[in-house]
C-alpha cells in the first residue's frame, strides 16, 4: 500500500502479561510519568517504586487475570480490533501504539515507515473523547517527543479531544439505546476519576492555551473547559440526544487512588453503587463514556465489583453497557474524521 498519509491510533496501553512482575513493570512507567502523578521526581520515584507498585501490583495482576483474554489484554485486542476495522475501510495504512507498555510508539512508527516509507504526513489519534494531562496530553506529548528525537520524515496532525462531537455523540448514543428498552431505574454515566489539583492545573493550561491562540501553540485544539466539566457536558449532550428524563440519570467518577489529602473529583462511583439501592434504584445500567475500548477499568472495575458491590448493597441487577470498541457506527465516524 503506497500512501503519503498514515493513521496512528494511541490508546493507554496494558502489561504484558498477568505475571505479577510485568504488571508492576507496566505500573513503574505508567505512574513515573509526571502528568498521571504530578509529583516532584525526589517524591515520586521513592513513592512509586518502593511504596505504590510492590503493594499494588499483585492485587492488580489478579484483576488483570480475571479479564485477560486468549489474544491478550483486553484494551490492546479491542484496540487492535478496532485499528483493523478502519483500515479495512480506508485506503493508506492505519497504526497502533500505546503510551505506556507494548506496542510502544517509537517501535509502531520505525515499522510503519519501514512497510510505508513514502508516508509524509501522520495523522495521530488519541483515543480519549475528554482532554486531561493524564491522557490526552501526556500521549500528545510523548509523540511529539520521539518524533523531535528521531526527526521521522512526516508532519504531524492530531484528532482533537471529541468529547462534545456530534458524531462521537451520536455513536455513543447508538450503542447505549438498545439498552434502554429493558426496565431500568437509572443510568449511571460513569467515568474516570482524576484529583482535584488535576483540574486546577487543567484550568491553568486552558488559560495560557486560548491566550497563545489555542490550536496554533499544542496541535490541537484545547476545550475551554476542564475534564470534569467536559464530562458532564458528555452526559448532557447524550440525555439530550436519547431523551432520557430527569432523575433518570446521573454522573460519577471511578478508579480513585486513595491518598491521604488527596481529593479525586466527585461522586464516587463505588460509593454511589452502595448507596442507590438505599434511594430504591433496583435495576442500575451504567455507561463508561471515558473509555474508547473496554479495558481492566470497565471489564473488572464495573461489569464484575461494581455489579457485585451495588447487588449486595441490595440492588436487584446492574447491567453494564460495553464501550464503543469498534461498533460500526463508530468506526464509520473515525473514517470521516480522517478523511477530513
Amino acid at each position: 500500500m503506497a500512501s503519503a498519509k498514515a493513521l496512528l491510533l494511541i490508546n493507554l496501553g496494558s502489561p504484558d502479561s498477568t505475571d505479577p512482575k510485568d504488571v508492576q513493570r507496566y505500573l513503574n512507567e505508567f505512574l513515573m510519568d509526571s502528568n498521571v502523578l504530578d509529583f516532584p521526581f525526589l517524591f515520586r520515584y521513592p513513592l512509586v517504586h518502593w511504596i505504590i507498585t510492590p503493594f499494588r501490583a499483585p492485587k492488580s495482576a489478579e484483576a488483570y487475570s480475571r479479564v485477560w483474554r486468549p489474544d491478550g489484554s483486553p484494551l490492546i485486542a479491542l484496540s487492535r480490533q478496532l485499528g483493523d476495522a478502519v483500515q479495512q475501510k480506508l485506503d493508506f495504512p492505519v497504526a497502533l501504539a500505546m503510551r505506556y507498555g507494548y506496542p510502544d510508539p517509537k517501535t509502531t512508527l520505525d515499522q510503519l515507515l519501514e512497510a510505508h516509507p513514502g508516508v509524509k504526513e501522520l495523522i495521530v489519534f488519541p483515543l480519549y473523547p475528554h482532554y486531561t494531562m493524564s491522557s490526552y496530553r501526556t500521549a500528545v506529548d510523548h509523540i511529539k517527543k520521539i518524533y523531535k528525537q528521531h526527526r521521522y520524515p512526516f508532519t504531524l496532525r492530531f484528532i482533537s479531544p471529541f468529547y462534545n462531537e456530534p458524531e462521537y455523540i451520536a455513536a455513543l448514543s447508538e450503542k447505549i439505546r438498545p439498552y434502554l428498552d429493558r426496565p431500568y431505574d437509572k443510568i449511571l454515566f460513569s467515568y474516570h476519576g482524576l484529583p482535584e489539583r488535576h483540574m486546577r492545573k487543567d484550568d491553568q493550561m486552558i488559560m495560557s492555551t486560548l491566550s497563545a491562540g489555542n490550536k496554533a501553540a499544542t496541535g490541537f485544539t484545547m476545550p475551554p473547559i476542564n475534564y470534569q466539566k467536559q464530562c458532564h457536558e458528555t452526559t448532557r449532550m447524550v440525555v439530550e440526544y436519547l431523551g432520557l428524563q430527569e432523575g433518570t440519570f446521573e454522573t460519577s467518577f471511578q478508579s480513585r487512588l486513595t491518598q491521604a489529602g488527596n481529593e479525586w473529583i466527585k461522586p464516587y462511583t463505588a460509593v454511589r453503587l452502595e448507596e442507590l439501592p438505599k434511594e430504591g434504584v433496583q435495576r442500575l445500567l451504567v455507561v463508561c463514556p471515558a473509555f474508547i475500548n473496554d479495558c481492566l477499568e470497565t471489564l473488572e472495575e464495573i461489569a464484575m465489583e461494581g455489579k457485585h458491590a451495588f447487588e449486595n448493597a441490595g440492588g436487584t441487577e446492574l447491567t453494564y453497557i460495553p464501550c464503543l470498541n469498534d461498533s460500526p457506527q463508530w468506526v464509520d465516524t473515525i473514517v470521516r474524521w480522517v478523511e477530513k
